[in-house]
């Protein structure tokens, strides 16, 4: 179970948290976001990516007043 740790209502929040679990990898998040209304996120989907060490990357998704942030292998 997530914890909300933002000001995002309980039950938007939950939403929220039950599309997120379903992210299995990285397709999973670009398919995701093509499926989200354009209001919702930035055009460019994956806003940036920042390499931690040669195998680890964080994917920062902008989703409406949030960052999403993704840590991939």
């Amino acid at each position: 179970m997530a914890t909300n740790l933002t000001s995002i209502p309980p039950r938007e929040f939950e939403r929220l948290a039950d599309e997120i679990d379903r992210h299995g990898g990285l397709n999973d998040v670009l398919a995701w976001a093509a499926g989200k209304p354009k209001t919702e996120l930035h055009s460019r989907i994956v806003l940036e990516v920042v390499t931690q060490d040669e195998f680890t990357h964080d994917i920062i998704v902008p989703y409406r007043d949030l960052f999403l942030v993704y840590d991939t292998t």
